[in-house]
């Protein structure tokens, strides 16, 4: 029976196919890097969409079968932001925007956006522009990120940890002078508690004793081509409707053992692009 389910899973396609956006991508923060006047905000953690003017399209280039009213009145300009509900609710989000027709449920959700791109000057004019049409164009899905001006790293932590204590998975802190960039940048950083990485599933491993029906774990390799399991983090539903075999995902853990494997590996989201 389960076989059968991944078979579906392998094949079905979620979405229609368009031509993969190069998109502003975030490198990690260190505390080397003086972050004074730079703007944060939260990572949310929902799904990554990006507006060309005519249709919604997710990171790895495929286009969300959204419904018409829910881009009706988005702007004839790019954007780009996340598709979010609320804080520990991925897999909710990530089931709503995959589905094959578009459906009532896309009311849950609001566009996130951090992001104007090709726009002149730094990131608060970009954002402006799209201020400016909101105020002519009113939209309930569409949000613009709240920005904090940051004043030291001792803000930034007290920032981090309020959002971490409210059970958000970070923060975002950019170079608020820096123009559009639309590739990774060290000029746009994910800070966070915890290490994260990404790794592409090559299987499954069946479960044991409630799950013995289900997936266990999902057997992952790594950019250095070691294979770990993940198990810890996956939902019920995820045990039973798991990730497609080469599918990219993210998970956090605490370091690495001596044999440079992650330590305590927890699933965290699926991600749209290797």
């Amino acid at each position: 029976m389960i076989v059968f389910r991944y078979l579906i899973i392998l094949f079905l396609p979620f979405f229609l196919f368009a031509n993969k956006p190069n998109l502003l991508l975030l490198k990690t923060y260190n505390d080397d890097i003086n972050v004074s006047g730079w703007l944060m905000s939260e990572k949310l953690d929902g799904v990554r969409a990006y507006w060309d003017g005519k249709k919604l399209v997710s990171r790895g280039g495929n286009v969300f079968k959204t419904p018409a009213w829910f881009t009706k009145d988005f702007p004839p300009f790019e954007i780009d932001g996340e598709l979010w509900s609320k804080r520990d609710n991925f897999d909710n989000i990530s089931g709503i925007v995959r589905r094959q027709t578009p459906h009532s449920a896309w009311g849950e959700l609001t566009y996130n956006i951090f992001e104007v791109p090709h726009q002149k000057g730094g990131l608060q004019k970009r954002l402006k522009v799209l201020e400016i049409y909101l105020k002519n164009n009113p939209n309930k899905y569409i949000k613009i990120l709240e920005q904090i001006s940051c004043i030291d790293k001792n803000h930034l932590e007290t920032f981090l940890k309020e959002i971490e204590a409210k059970g958000g998975e970070g923060v975002v802190i950019r170079d608020a002078n820096t123009s559009y960039i639309n590739k990774r940048s060290s000029k746009a950083l994910k800070v966070k508690s915890f290490n994260t990485q990404e790794c592409e599933i090559v299987g499954y491993n069946k479960g044991k004793g409630k799950y013995e029906n289900s997936v266990g774990s999902l057997k992952c390799k790594l950019k250095n081509e070691k294979i770990i399991n993940i198990g810890s983090g996956l939902s019920d539903e995820l045990r039973d409707n798991p990730p497609k075999i080469g599918v990219m995902i993210s998970f956090k853990h605490q370091g690495l053992t001596k044999y440079k494997k992650p330590r305590f590996p927890v699933f965290l989201k699926e991600v749209d692009s290797k």
